[in-house]
């Protein structure tokens, strides 16, 4: 009836483990007709298996391949094998150890060829076949190291004989597309399931929308949406519903999701208590009280009423909007409901009211809870504290630091910072004092909101011993006393008019020893804001004489303005190239001011050089540098009208035309074409009266002076290139 054929050795080998298992021949019946694809089987219970090539050209790669290529033992890659006898070596992921042999088959060939390859299609033959599931495995097991392995693995599947895709072969795509950051390729597969004859269910639809609402891609989620139910006629379940409302709420899209709403009351499902508490939320974010509270009403006669964590999550929103009056509407609706207000409840409305200044209405409520015999926590008694402060209440404030510690309640470092810097504002100093040694005794570390009020208190009344005291108590503490120090004088110079004050007081901690760049570049700039320049040249000065402190680059960054402002152009530019020099990048406040003033003192190829450094430096460099290039680009037509019409769309953008602007034509006119050209665009410019006469005869001074200049650079190059450098030395000699 049949013959056992022999395994065919060109194309399988037997490798010396082949006895630990037995092998599994496959049973046919009957001759089959070979193919390229296909085993040539030639009856028989049990049949070989022999690849028919389809020409001599792809029978001689197959051949090298197989010489190549080792011999490929699948029982170690049979899922029903038993890998107990043989453990997986340590060079496996971990990730891919829970993972079949086969899957790990698979993704061995991708990544170890790391594209789409013969190689890789070489390995894929040497399965029977690759089911369904088996692919859906593969493309779980993300991330690949190329994404496009994914979906050229998915349809090379696809090509087989016979084969049809799973839906959990086309949920795991999605999946690879998603993590590829391919989501437009993974809205596009309900298209390929149709194609393909599976029609997309919900559960696609359900896996789009989690993508999309996971990466906060709201439009993107609704018009997959909208192409699933109009399209493919899916309509989803509640859940779902409930889920791309909450999306697109969080995305800032209401007014779409309002619409998403009007399809689930059209399909004629039931809302739950959290589809009306995702509509209120959004409705709140976007101001709509009215609307909020017909979704409120709605929700009372088709479901039920709001229950108090429903007005709390509404109160919350509300809150962080800064609408106090619609948590007060809320808050009224809610006592309407009969509804108990609880602890968090209670919390959020007590901290709304005080952070908008309604403190008295906090108090209310807080009285309210007392006697409703509710536990207050402390950060109650914190925002009220805050409140009080913040309207200059201070002793209203003590009084319920009072309140709270008869309570049982320790007082938090929040609120000691609060009345600390309530009573230095209100002149009680030594009230504030003692505060601070509470904060010590209880065992709390001062931050710099707790220490900066006290020290400019003292500052302020040039109480230097106390000030010194404070210090000498950081030190005790082992705080940063210099980083306490420098958050003193931001905070003492921000309110203006203290810049001399707080040099007396540097010039004080100085002889103690407590000094660093950082307080000397805070002072600088500072000084710099008032335009005091020699001030701030002589702390500068300091800095290059001291030995136990060095500029760094943000003092240059500083320095560099007051020094054009003081007009010393060539001290800034040797500021610059220290920086230069030790790979620091100036700041665009650094980079505008040496540009203009190179401008002014007629070094204008310096100055296009800065711009060009400046844009390849800075992330965003300054419109007018942008436009300074434009300018140079539009200046090699040769065509004045050009260039006229570029600086018309600077002023229409609102752009002001600075000086780097007319140096720019200067410099690319007598670059690319002749200096004529520049006096026709700053002809056109005077008499439409954007250029004054004054404005006029400087920048042809200019242009006269970098026209000689270039024309000197042209001819000592040339004189280089002929070779009579001698000749030049010489006349300078007679010189």
């Amino acid at each position: 009836m049949g013959s056992v054929a022999k395994p065919d050795t060109a194309t399988t080998s037997t490798p010396p483990s082949a006895g630990r298992g037995s092998r599994k021949f496959y049973f046919f019946y009957g001759h089959r007709k070979p193919s390229q694809n296909r085993p040539v089987v030639r009856g028989g219970l049990f049949s070989n298996r022999k690849t028919l090539p389809s020409s001599a050209a792809s029978a001689a790669a197959a051949a090298a391949a197989v010489a190549v290529l080792p011999a490929v033992d699948f029982r170690d890659w049979d899922p029903e094998h038993d890998i107990k006898a043989a453990p997986l070596p340590p060079s496996v992921p971990a990730a891919d150890r829970r993972l079949s042999p086969l899957a790990r088959y698979i993704l061995d060939s991708l990544r170890r060829h790391r594209r789409w390859c013969p190689a890789v299609l070489s390995d894929l033959r040497k399965l029977r076949r690759v089911p369904p599931d088996l692919v859906a495995e593969v493309l779980r097991s993300r991330p690949l190291l190329d994404p496009s392995l994914s979906t050229r693995f998915f349809h090379w599947a696809g090509r087989q004989k016979g084969f049809c895709h799973s839906f959990a072969s086309y949920n795991a795509l999605a999946y690879a597309l998603n993590d590829a950051s391919r989501p437009a390729a993974a809205d596009q597969l309900p298209d390929l399931m149709l194609a393909q004859g599976k029609p997309p269910s919900e559960k696609q639809l359900e896996i789009l929308v989690r993508m999309h609402a996971d990466a906060g891609r709201g439009l993107r989620l609704f018009h997959i949406y909208r192409k699933m139910r109009g399209k493919f006629g899916v309509k989803p379940r509640i859940f779902l519903y409930n889920r791309i409302l909450d999306a697109l709420v969080r995305t800032g899209h209401l007014d779409l999701a309002l619409s998403v709403y009007d399809d689930l009351r059209a399909d004629g499902l039931k809302e739950e208590a959290i589809t009306f508490t995702i509509l209120a939320k959004g409705l709140c974010r976007a101001g709509r009280t009215g609307d909020l509270l017909q979704v409120l009403e709605r929700m009372r006669q088709e479901l039920c009423r709001p229950d108090v964590f429903a007005y709390t999550a509404i109160i919350k929103v509300l809150a962080s909007e800064g609408n106090v009056d619609g948590c007060l509407t809320v808050w009224e609706e809610m006592s309407k409901d009969r509804v108990e207000a609880d602890v968090m409840a209670y919390s959020t409305m007590v901290s709304c009211l005080s952070k908008a200044g309604r403190v008295e209405k906090g108090c209310e409520l807080f009285h309210k809870m007392k006697r409703k015999g509710l536990v207050i926590d402390r950060a109650i008694y914190g925002s009220l504290v805050e409140g009080f402060v913040a309207e200059g209440r201070v002793g209203d404030g003590c009084r319920l630091l009072e309140m709270m510690v008869d309570d049982g309640y320790r007082g938090d470092l929040g609120i000691y910072n609060s009345l600390i810097g309530g009573l230095c504002a209100a002149g009680r100093v030594d009230k504030a004092h003692k505060l601070f040694l509470i904060v010590i005794q209880e065992g709390l570390i001062p931050s710099f909101e707790t220490v900066t009020p006290l020290m400019s208190a003292y500052a302020d009344t040039s109480d230097m011993s106390k000030f010194f005291y404070l210090v000498n108590q950081l030190v005790e503490l082992e705080l940063p006393v210099l980083d306490h120090i420098s958050n003193f004088f931001t905070f003492f110079t921000s309110k203006g008019g203290r810049e001399l004050k707080a040099l007396e007081v540097f010039e004080t901690l100085k002889t103690k020893g407590y000094f660093s760049i950082s307080i000397y570049n805070i002072l600088i700039e500072r000084l710099h804001n008032i335009e005091d320049g020699k001030h701030a040249h002589a702390l500068f000065e300091e800095i290059k004489c001291s030995k136990d402190i060095q500029p760094d680059s943000f003092t240059y960054n500083l320095i560099i303005p007051c020094f054009v402002e003081k007009g010393d152009i060539r001290y800034a530019c040797s500021c610059y190239n220290l920086m230069m020099e030790n790979s620091w990048t100036p700041s665009t406040e650094a980079y505008c001011s040496l540009v203009k003033g190179l401008c002014k003192i007629g070094e204008i190829n310096a100055a296009i050089t800065l711009v060009k450094d400046c844009l390849g430096n800075v992330t965003s460099g300054p419109m007018e540098f942008k436009y300074a290039l434009t300018v140079l680009n539009t200046c090699r037509l040769k065509k004045p009208e050009k260039v006229i019409e570029v600086l018309d769309e600077m002023i229409d953008e609102g752009y002001p035309l600075e000086d780097i602007i007319y140096c720019a034509i200067m410099y690319g006119f007598c670059k690319y074409a002749s200096s004529g050209e520049a006096r026709k665009v700053f002809s056109v410019m005077k008499d439409r009266n954007l250029l004054t006469e004054a404005n006029f005869i400087v920048y042809e001074e200019l242009l006269n002076e970098h026209l000689k200049k270039t024309t000197a650079g042209l001819v000592i190059s040339g004189m280089k290139f002929f070779g009579l450098e001698s000749k030049l030395r010489w006349t300078s000699n007679l010189d």
